[in-house]
C-alpha cells in the first residue's frame, strides 16, 4: 500500500497530470485531498493500472475525497506556453479550484509547483495577483515517481487519466480516422499514419513533431 501522507498536514493535496507526451488533445491535471484515514489497497500510479481498474477507482475517489478538481489545458495554450509549462499551469489551476485551501501540496515529478507562476498568454485562464499570492503561500514538494509512492498523487493520476481518456473518446467521434478512442492521442504508428494521410485537426498540438520527418501537413477543422 502507498504512503498516506508526506508533510504531516491534514489538508495535504496530491496533484498530477496525464497526456504530456500526446500529439493531440489536452494535457489534463487533477488535484485531490483525501481524508486522513483513507485506505485503498488497489490504488497505484494510473500507468500501472488497467483501464477497468481505473474506471472502478474513479467513483470511489470522487465520493471519498474531501475535495478534488480536474482541469484540461488545450492545444492552443500548450503550443503557446509549451507542454511543461502547460502541465504545471494545469496543476496550479486545479489547486485554485479546490473547495478547501491546501495546507501542503505534493506533486509528481522534479519541478516545483510554483515555477513560472502568472505566465502572460493569449489562451486559457489568467491568474490574478491574489491567486498567484495564494499559490506562493502554500508549501509544496515535488516527488520523483510520486504517483507510485503516495496515495493522493496516485489518486490525482487516476482522475487525470480517466477524465482525459473520456475527453479523447468524445472527440474520437468527430475524427474517427485517428482512432483516439484506442490511442488517446499518443504517438502510435497508427496515429502518425493517419496524420500522414489525413493531415491535422484543431485538436493536434502543432508545436509537437507530429511525424518523424515532419512533412508539410494539411489542417482541417
Amino acid at each position: 500500500m502507498l504512503e498516506k501522507n508526506f508533510s504531516g498536514f491534514v489538508l495535504e493535496t496530491g496533484t498530477d497530470e496525464a497526456g504530456r507526451g500526446c500529439l493531440a488533445g489536452p494535457v489534463t491535471a487533477a488535484a485531490i485531498i483525501l481524508p486522513e484515514h483513507f485506505e485503498n489497497t488497489i490504488l497505484n500510479d494510473s500507468k500501472q493500472l488497467s483501464e477497468k481498474t481505473r474506471a472502478l477507482l474513479r467513483p470511489i475517489l470522487e465520493k471519498e475525497a474531501l475535495c478534488f478538481s480536474v482541469t484540461h489545458l488545450f492545444p492552443d495554450e500548450i503550443d503557446e506556453i509549451n507542454i511543461l509549462n502547460a502541465s504545471m499551469k494545469g496543476m496550479q489551476e486545479c489547486i485554485l479550484k479546490l473547495k478547501h485551501v491546501p495546507e501542503y501540496i505534493i506533486v509528481d515529478g522534479n519541478r516545483s509547483l510554483n515555477a513560472k507562476l502568472g505566465l502572460k498568454n493569449t489562451f486559457g485562464r489568467q491568474f490574478s495577483k491574489d491567486e498567484i499570492a495564494l499559490l506562493k503561500s502554500i508549501p509544496n514538494q515535488s516527488i520523483i515517481k510520486g504517483d507510485g509512492k503516495y496515495l493522493s498523487i496516485a489518486a490525482a493520476s487516476v482522475l487525470a487519466k480517466t477524465y482525459r481518456d473520456e475527453y479523447m473518446d468524445k472527440i474520437h467521434e468527430e475524427f474517427p480516422m485517428y482512432n483516439w478512442k484506442q490511442n488517446k492521442g499518443y504517438p502510435t504508428k497508427e496515429h502518425r499514419e493517419a496524420i500522414k494521410e489525413f493531415g491535422t485537426t484543431k485538436y493536434h498540438r502543432m508545436s509537437f513533431r507530429l511525424l518523424p520527418e515532419q512533412l508539410e501537413l494539411d489542417f482541417f477543422e
